[in-house]
């Protein structure tokens, strides 16, 4: 429960924090926090209707989040760039925004086999919030620079900032010390006109207007937020070629069901089977992306490394021994 203190303190302070030449960008005022008509009387809906609503409304994400794409497009090729060359990619948020940043973040080692510091998330709150609210951190502007600096972002990295309604003082805070650093800034909001889109180089802005359930952004906002982020990390992963053709060939092997992931994926690549898949696989060190070069350039394991690491690990251009150009 919030002490009476807190509370008043949160009123007291909430224009400041929230600081915009136009008022309505208060929270009371955000799309996001307005009423949606398809949801009148929502409590008094059958459970088939609850459903149908909500599926309604999440049938009108994907269109928001379309509207993005050149933005989008721009941080894949950023992110893409800072990784190559030794940055890293972090991303900030509180409360769901803040729960969807560590999801993506955390899914990242498995999925391509990347360093745990080339993807990063911070928190409001810490680790601890991601399982318990937490959520009066996110007024504190001291707090997000506090928790960017400890990361010491520079020049090389890039530092994307979550909120739904693009006000939130701990991630406006912290993007705007990161800039200010030199690093590359990108704001993921619901809300148009917004401080944090204010404080980034760049904003991706999906408008996926009023939630079911007013001011509920888990929801839809929540879902636009997750859509962006596999877009970002996906096609930055792509654009380093850590994906051959459609194929998650980076996969970390770490479980059974990852290990016959990449004997699946190597003979769907290279059109054998199983066993020699397997095979070839163990004589590559359990590495998919070393077997793969070594089946479609012909080649043994150690010319395979030395393409891989010529090519700071691009499949494709491994393969065909090119030069990496991004």
């Amino acid at each position: 429960m919030v002490s009476s203190s807190t509370m008043q303190e949160t009123v007291e302070t909430q224009p400041r924090e929230g600081a915009s030449k136009d008022p309505a960008s208060l929270l009371q005022k955000l799309m996001t926090e307005s009423q949606n008509e398809a949801s009148q009387g929502f409590d008094t809906k059958s459970a088939i209707e609850i459903a149908r609503i909500i599926n309604h409304e999440d049938s009108k994400i994907a269109a928001a989040v379309k509207k993005a794409i050149p933005e989008i497009a721009q941080v894949i090729d950023q992110v893409a760039r800072s990784l190559r060359d030794g940055g890293r990619l972090i991303y900030i948020g509180a409360g769901s925004s803040g729960r969807i940043a560590a999801l993506d973040s955390s899914e990242c080692p498995p999925t391509y086999s990347t360093a745990p510091g080339q993807v990063q998330y911070i928190m409001a709150g810490g680790p601890k919030a991601l399982a318990s609210a937490v959520e009066v951190n996110e007024d504190s502007e001291e707090l997000g620079q506090r928790d960017i600096a400890r990361r010491r972002p520079t020049r090389k990295d890039v530092v994307v900032g979550l909120s739904a309604s693009g006000r939130t003082p701990y991630v406006v805070a912290a993007v705007a010390y990161a800039r200010a650093r030199g690093a590359f800034t990108a704001a993921v909001t619901c809300n148009q006109g917004t401080p944090l889109a204010e404080a980034a180089n760049i904003a991706i802005v999906a408008e996926v207007g009023p939630e079911v359930v007013s001011g509920s952004t888990r929801m839809k906002a929540g879902s636009a937020q997750k859509m962006v982020l596999n877009m970002i990390t996906t096609g930055a992963m792509t654009r380093l070629g850590y994906v051959y053709e459609n194929l998650m060939v980076n996969v970390h092997m770490q479980n059974s069901k990852l290990v016959e992931r990449g004997i699946g994926i190597l003979m769907r690549a290279c059109k054998i089977d199983r066993e020699t898949a397997v095979q070839t696989i163990k004589s590559a060190g359990r590495s998919v992306p070393v077997a793969l070069v070594m089946l479609k350039a012909r080649v043994d394991k150690p010319e395979a490394v030395r393409r891989l690491a010529k090519s700071d690990g691009n499949v494709r251009l491994a393969i065909e021994d090119n030069v990496l150009e991004l």
